[in-house]
């Protein structure tokens, strides 16, 4: 079944969904502390704060899209994009419309785009994050790393994609 995947720029009325979508990325991770719904809540609160003026801060010009699946929001993406680099600071896909696809479709679009523009595209993943065997699919590189990150890039080659598998 083909679906359709589209994008638009996020508004003032994406805050409650974007909101839900941090939650949905951090669930398990708070589950292992044995905290009451209150307690995640709060610090869940605190944290999404924190991340959205950490990235309004060191991106100020970055593009907050919502992404669609057949006109529903299934996920958000953050780009940054300078003279230097094309940047995915963040992208998150809501747990239904996970392993469809989806972001392999949204990174391969970014790929495109900065090989198009003769600039690297670069983004940080959680060392335990799933992800980074997609993007190491799609010929993303380590060029750096610390405790908690692993930093890759994809160069402005002229070679061809590896192309998402079918969803």
């Amino acid at each position: 079944m083909s679906r359709e995947r589209t994008a638009r720029r996020a508004t003032a009325e994406d805050q409650d969904f974007l909101w839900r979508l941090y939650v949905s990325t951090r669930v398990d991770e708070l589950s292992a502390f044995g905290w009451p719904p209150e307690q995640q809540e709060m610090f869940l609160r605190m944290q999404y704060r924190a991340r959205c003026g950490g990235y309004e801060a060191t991106y100020p010009h970055a593009e907050y899209t919502v992404l669609l699946e057949d006109g529903l929001a299934a996920g958000g993406m953050i780009v940054s994009r300078s003279s230097a680099e094309v940047r995915l600071v963040d992208i998150s896909i809501l747990p239904e419309y996970r392993n469809r696809g989806y972001g392999a479709h949204q990174v391969s679009n970014l790929v495109r785009e900065a090989a198009a523009l003769g600039l690297p595209l670069r983004l940080s993943v959680r060392r335990e994050n799933p992800a980074r065997r997609l993007y190491e699919r799609l010929g993303f590189v380590s060029i750096g790393q610390d405790a908690m990150y692993i930093e890759m890039e994809r160069p402005p080659t002229g070679d061809s994609i590896v192309h998402p598998r079918p969803a």
